[in-house]
Order: C-alpha cells, then sequence, then structure tokens
C-alpha cells in the first residue's frame, strides 16, 4: 500500500470515492512476509510451511541487515494450520513534519516546509485471526495513521507545556491554568495520538475488508520512540516486557474476555438487544442446567468484583456471554480477545449476532521514561505474540536474556541471535510466535529505515 494511495483515499482535503461493489475473494493488499525478512530465506504462501511437520523452522532478517535500536526479530513460520501466516510486524523511522496555522486560511492546517521535524521509531506485532488480510493492511497503514495524528499536534508536543489552543490565539488568560491543573503533558498528546491511530486504523480495515469481501482480525502491540520516551501501546493478547539486571517490569496488559469482563457485561447490560435473546450476561462458576433451576448458585454482574448468590431462574440458562477460563474463554463462545482491529463482519456461528460492539480498537498506552530511567545496554524489551507468552513466562524470558547477552557484548546481531533462541526454546508446543528484542546499548547509532520496512 503506497502512502500516495493512502493519503488520496484517507487523508482529509477531498471526498472519499464511493464505495466498490464486493469482489470475490480478492486481497485489499498483497499476502507477503514483513519487507525485512527478504534475503532471509522465507517466501509466500505455503513456502513459509516446513516440509517436515514435526520441524518448526524459525526466521530472522538476514544477518547483516540492521534494524532500528539494533532490533532483533523473529518469528515461528506456518505449520500448515492455514494457507498463510495471519502474523504481521513493522518496523522503522517515523518522520514527523511540522506544521502552522496558516494565517490567511483561519480554517486550514499548511505545511510549513518538507522536513521532517521530529523523528521516532516504530516497532509492531499483529497476530492475525480468521484470515491474514486484517493483519496485513494494519500492517501497512498503522504507521501512516499515526504520523499523521502526530503531526496534528507536534506543535503542542514540542511546547513547554501544551497550549490551551493550538492555533495560538488566547481566548482566555487563565488558559495555561487550566491545562496545568488538568495536568496536560506532551506525552498525553502522543498518547492520544497512538488511541486515534488505533481507531482510525480499525476503520481503514472495516472498510476495506468489506469492500473486498473478506473477514478477520487481528491484535495489535506498538512501541514508538520519541523524545527519549518509549510509548507502548496494546490492543489484544501480546505482551511487552522491560527486563533489565534485577527487574522484569510489565509494559503492556493482555485484554481478553476474562480480564475484561465487567465492561463486556456492562455493555450487555446498557444495550441488551445486543444479545438477540440468545445469551446471558451474567457469570456463574460452570454452565447453568435445568437440574440448577431454583436453586440458588454463585453469580456475578458487571458492577461486582466479588461474588453473590441468586436464584436461577430459566433466562439464566442461556449461553454465557463469557465462556471459560483461562486460554479457553471465549466472548460470545467465538472469540479469545476483546480487543484488536478488524472483525467488522465477524458474528456468532448460524445467527445474526455480531461480536465488533464488544470489540476495542483503543490501545493501553504504557509510558517509559528512558532517559530518567538511565537504561543500560543490557536492558531489553521484549515484545511477543501470546504463542511464546503461553509457554514461557516474564521470569524465564528475563532469564534468558540476561544469560545471552552479557556472553555475547561483541557481536553486533546479539538481540537477533537472542530473539531467535527465545523462539527456539518455545517451538515446542508448535504455536505461532513473533518476537521484537529492543536493546538500549545503540539507540544513539540507528540507521535511516522508513517505513514500511
Amino acid at each position: 500500500m503506497s502512502a500516495g494511495w493512502f493519503r488520496r483515499r484517507f487523508l482529509p482535503g477531498g471526498p472519499l470515492p464511493a464505495p466498490r461493489p464486493p469482489r470475490p475473494r480478492s486481497s485489499p493488499v498483497p499476502y507477503r512476509r514483513p519487507r525485512f525478512l527478504r534475503g532471509s530465506g522465507s517466501g509466500p504462501g505455503t513456502a513459509d510451511a516446513p516440509r517436515r511437520p514435526d520441524v518448526r523452522p524459525v526466521r530472522s532478517p538476514a544477518r547483516g541487515r540492521a534494524l532500528p535500536w539494533n532490533a532483533g526479530y523473529a518469528e515461528i513460520i506456518n505449520a500448515e494450520k492455514s494457507e498463510f501466516n495471519e502474523d504481521q510486524a513493522a518496523c522503522g523511522q517515523l518522520c514527523i513534519r511540522r506544521c502552522e496555522f496558516g494565517a490567511e486560511e483561519d480554517q486550514e492546517w499548511l505545511t510549513s516546509c518538507p522536513e521532517e521535524f521530529l523523528t521516532g521509531h516504530y516497532w509492531a506485532l499483529f497476530d492475525g485471526h480468521g484470515g491474514p488480510a486484517a493483519a496485513i493492511l494494519a500492517a501497512n497503514t498503522l504507521h501512516s495513521c499515526l504520523r499523521r495524528q502526530l503531526e496534528a499536534v507536534v506543535e503542542g508536543m514540542v511546547a513547554t507545556q501544551p497550549p490551551m489552543h493550538l492555533s495560538g490565539h488566547s481566548i482566555c488568560p487563565s488558559d495555561p491554568q487550566f491545562v496545568e491543573e488538568k495536568g496536560i503533558r506532551a506525552e498525553d498528546l502522543v498518547i492520544g495520538a497512538l488511541e486515534s491511530a488505533f481507531q482510525e486504523c480499525d476503520e481503514v480495515i472495516g472498510r476495506e475488508l468489506e469492500a473486498s469481501g473478506q473477514v478477520g482480525g487481528c491484535t495489535a502491540l506498538v512501541a514508538v520512540s520519541l523524545q527519549g520516551k518509549l510509548y507502548v501501546a496494546n490492543a489484544g493478547d501480546s505482551r511487552a516486557i522491560l527486563v533489565r539486571k534485577d527487574e522484569v517490569r510489565p509494559l503492556s496488559s493482555e485484554f481478553t474476555p476474562e480480564t475484561e469482563r465487567q465492561r463486556i457485561q456492562q455493555l450487555a447490560f446498557v444495550y441488551p438487544e445486543l444479545l438477540a435473546g440468545e445469551f446471558t450476561r451474567l457469570e456463574f462458576p460452570r454452565r447453568l442446567k435445568g437440574d440448577d433451576l431454583g436453586q440458588k448458585v454463585l453469580f456475578r454482574d458487571y458492577h461486582m468484583r466479588g461474588w453473590s448468590y441468586k436464584c436461577v431462574e430459566k433466562s439464566d440458562l442461556k449461553y454465557p456471554l463469557i465462556h471459560g477460563q483461562g486460554r479457553q474463554a471465549r466472548l460470545l463462545g467465538t472469540l479469545a480477545v476483546s480487543r484488536g482491529l478488524g472483525d467488522h463482519q465477524l458474528r456468532v456461528l448460524d445467527t445474526n449476532i455480531q461480536l465488533k460492539p464488544f470489540l476495542l480498537s483503543v490501545p493501553q498506552v504504557t509510558v517509559l521514561d528512558v532517559d530518567q530511567l538511565e537504561l543500560q545496554e543490557e536492558d531489553v524489551v521484549v515484545m511477543a505474540t501470546d504463542g511464546l507468552w503461553d509457554v514461557l513466562s516474564n521470569e524465564q524470558v528475563a532469564r534468558l536474556v540476561r544469560s545471552f547477552l552479557p556472553g555475547n557484548r561483541e557481536d553486533p546481531h546479539r538481540s537477533q541471535l537472542c530473539s531467535h533462541r527465545s523462539l527456539e526454546r518455545g517451538a515446542v508446543t508448535g504455536l505461532f510466535q513473533r518476537t521484537w528484542y529492543l536493546s538500549f546499548g545503540h539507540t544513539r547509532t540507528l540507521e535511516r529505515n522508513h517505513l514500511p520496512c
């Protein structure tokens, strides 16, 4: 997907083209693995699958190919679970242009110069389901959405304090005081840009998949380095951690039907028509049976963190809104995640009940102050999809990093080798896994690597 195509279709400045009639199973963008894997021996389609079913090759960028922050990446290729790998990854440099408010056009933004004003770096993992299309679109679109959102607020980001009016006009003399009382900082503008970019990307995916007659969705885990801080945005069940010498710090939370039970139940309470009379929003320790009618059993509703008892009624025998535990928990008996991108057309099997109203595309954003923490060369951020975390704990990954990196200080590819080694450690389970390793020892020697890469 070219930047020109994206600008013509989605950026303000002109009407959007009329919706295209659905085409039978045509892909909105060509299937391919991430560009930085070119030369590593990976190929499209079933060529990604190993010839022997008991062998799970691990693919990494070709040796000698430098990535931002000398990052390491590895993935376990398709094991013939589907025709194509459903996951994607992206990385590169974000070039943010400076914009100024036009004096002659009060309501128009004018780009003051073609050169970038701020630069940052971006890494992302997209864990797809229901087909590869959503993850491909996210890998080719999200960074453009983010760049546009950042350019819209860059003047506020570089100000000592974000101004009330970005145009520079002061309507009320106390405006700076109101901003200060709200505690609004430059990093809040970046957080808002990330949240808006995820939302915009989700809308793009929805339009493109509908136009092409495709379905599917993906989770998204993104890290952005900007102005001395690392922003980690997560929508789904992937995970990022910071590994230091004496500390393992979580940088994200997983969003599953279990972890977001109260939000999902409350939505069903406010809009009961979303369940179409087929599901109960109440949670019980197990699926109720006919013999439970009239009995007092444990339950909880959207407003409860604890449990109580209720007398079982006939409506309680319906299939639960959230069913199962741990990795087996499903939303409406269908989906194992509660946040992500896509899934606009996803419906409960043999019904017209949509899952999209219960899914959020908005990420949770964690901010890591790189300069304040005085991070060292041995400190590493690990980003991985759920395939790794299902078999290795935070502490196990941290031990692997600590045991490998110190003994390989002179190897310029040590982050790459470490990510490769961690996936080999978890590959015995036969799960899909994608991993980024971001090293803080190389933040001053960056290759100019523009997105998408």
